[in-house]
């Protein structure tokens, strides 16, 4: 391992530093708990990194809550659903650290809950791939309640947040875009609607999904009275021999050396914002920056400097993708129930379809990727006619409701028929009317002999439920036509540093860095190729932070070094 720096006296001396605001903060506070002193480091004004801009949702198969509530399931059968869907991928999903998700993740969820974190389930969610073995369609995702944000103080002007506007928890999403379509969705939407004003009433800021849970975490580690520095972007690494001892930071215009006795944790997340990186290691899934709803900090220095130390890396072609489209003024919308929804098919260049359109996100956009070699598809067509139009949300748009601008920009096309319709957006005229035919017997017979639309239980989730027989299926017949360009957009890169069952960095010959943990988007993703669960990608940064700190910190960790 090559120094990064020469050696000079560091200015500070910590016991564990973490990079990064995001679910490192749960590393952060497990350190402290076990009495050590602890430096987060934050590069952005903002503290929460992507998580705060998520749904905030942790995917944890046996966690305590199915427990308390007699839901059955097991490690084992966790570990069955790894081995079906994730298979053989490499060190970066070995055995090891699949049981220690589980396993520790359980331990985890618990030590959170004595820190005064309030879980709930998210009931109704099925596992992405629930008829795989050791699949569950009873869900084995949890997230936070509710938070008022002004308990954080001047804190609060800190803190990343998305979804704003609506306290909201993540499983009411998918009933909102039924809230034409079912009593069930209107009361749900009532619900939203009186705790959203309910808190302003009360002069709170009730914050939920990712702000929630990142502002649970932060009020956590405030009154553990942890230090937490933004705006220190990382500079470089601090070595001794073959050992990490610290880092460089700059803050307030000036290079910070900051020893660390037991460890550095890095949590700074992927490279989805460097479009150079981008190209370098996925040459055949470049994407386009502006694709990405990732935050503006996943920028990918971090890595970049482990890798210099001779850190080994995999998965680094692989997002956590999602169709995406992007609007006139550049926002980009991610589309996980539009494209599942009776009356809404998609198309490639030739008008045909490549894939069942409910599939799980991250799998959507490596089809899209995938069909890509043979045919154009990115970006494809999001097809709809105006019963679905007229059914269901488009985004952030109501039932029915199309803006003016979406129209006049190209952003949406319309069109009176399908052959008009195809005109407007590139595709084979012909090859769409033949494709929407058939599709449309499929729709009669409820069946989709091509791609199995809505025959799993995650499709049929973010279906509507009131349409029969299939949920996901419905003709797409009722002029006028309407289409919208999808990209394979992502929510962060999902490949990164290899990391042992402990969270340490491995080198290339598979041995450890010592001092060096890593978690979340900078690491290569337990998950593999495959998305498992919602929560999946928040569950592993949080439960590898903590697991990190529990190797670094806790009575069974390394012993402490000396202060370089």
């Amino acid at each position: 391992m090559a120094d990064d720096t020469a050696v000079t006296e560091p200015e500070h001396a910590v016991d564990f530093i973490v990079i990064g605001s995001g679910g490192g903060l749960c590393g952060a506070i497990a350190a402290a708990r076990n009495g050590a002193d602890v430096l987060v480091v934050e590069k952005q004004a903002f503290v929460g990194g992507s998580t705060g801009l998520s749904g905030g949702v942790i995917w944890l198969p046996d966690n305590p809550l199915m427990q308390r509530e007699c839901v059955a399931d097991s490690v084992e059968e966790g570990m069955a659903y790894f081995a079906d869907v994730v298979g053989d991928i490499g060190p970066a999903s070995s055995i090891a650290r699949r049981q220690r998700y589980i396993t520790v993740g359980h331990e985890m969820i618990e030590f959170l809950e004595r820190e005064g974190l309030p879980f709930r389930r998210c009931e109704g969610y099925a596992d992405y791939y629930s008829e795989a073995a050791g699949g569950k369609s009873r869900s084995r995702s949890i997230e936070v309640q509710w938070f008022n944000g002004k308990e954080l103080g001047p804190w609060l002007d800190h803190l990343r947040r998305g979804f704003r506007g609506f306290a909201m928890y993540c499983r009411e999403g998918s009933e909102l875009s039924l809230v034409r379509r079912s009593p069930k969705s209107a009361f749900v939407a009532a619900r939203v609607a009186g705790r959203t004003t309910m808190g302003k009433v009360m002069g709170q800021a009730r914050l939920t999904m990712g702000a929630g849970l990142i502002a649970r975490l932060l009020h956590v580690a405030i009154g553990r009275g942890i230090p937490i520095w933004t705006q220190a972007p990382f500079v470089s690494f601090l070595t001794d021999a073959d050992r990490i001892t610290g880092v460089i930071v700059s803050r307030n215009g000036r290079d910070v050396r900051i020893a660390a006795r037991k460890g550095v944790l890095l949590s700074a997340g992927g490279f989805a914002r460097d479009a150079g990186m981008r190209a370098e290691f996925a040459p055949k899934r470049p994407g386009e920056i502006t694709w990405t709803s990732s935050n503006l900090g996943d920028t990918g220095e971090v890595l970049r400097a482990a890798m210099r130390l001779g850190a080994a890396t995999a998965l680094l072609d692989e997002a956590w993708w999602i169709p995406t489209s992007i609007g006139p003024d550049g926002s980009r919308t991610m589309h996980l129930y539009e494209r599942s929804k009776p009356g809404s098919l998609v198309v490639d260049v030739n008008g045909a379809r490549f894939m069942n359109e409910a599939l799980p996100y991250m799998e959507a956009g490596q089809a899209m990727y995938a069909h890509n070699d043979a045919v154009p598809s990115v970006p494809c067509w999001l097809i709809m006619d105006t019963r679905h139009r007229r059914r269901y949300p488009f985004g952030l748009s109501p039932p029915g409701h199309t803006p003016a601008e979406w129209l006049s920009s190209g952003y949406m096309r319309k069109a009176d028929t399908l052959a008009g319709l195809a005109a407007q957006c590139g595709v084979d005229a012909k090859g769409l009317e033949m494709t929407v035919a058939r599709f449309n017997q499929f729709a009669a017979d409820g069946t989709d002999r091509d791609f199995h639309r809505g025959e799993g239980a995650y499709d049929r989730y973010c279906g509507d439920r009131t349409n029969k027989p299939n949920p996901c299926l419905g003709p797409v017949d009722k002029p006028p036509y309407w289409a919208v360009a999808l990209y394979p957009g992502d929510i962060g890169t999902s490949g990164g540093l290899v990391c042992d069952e402990h969270s340490q960095v491995l080198c290339l010959d598979g041995s450890p860095i010592p001092g060096l943990y890593a978690a979340g988007n900078i690491s290569a993703s337990v998950m593999g190729r495959r998305y498992l669960g919602a929560g999946a990608s928040i569950g592993a940064s949080l439960i590898f932070s903590y697991i990190a700190a529990q190797h670094a910190t806790g009575p069974d960790g390394p012993p402490e070094r000396k202060t370089p």
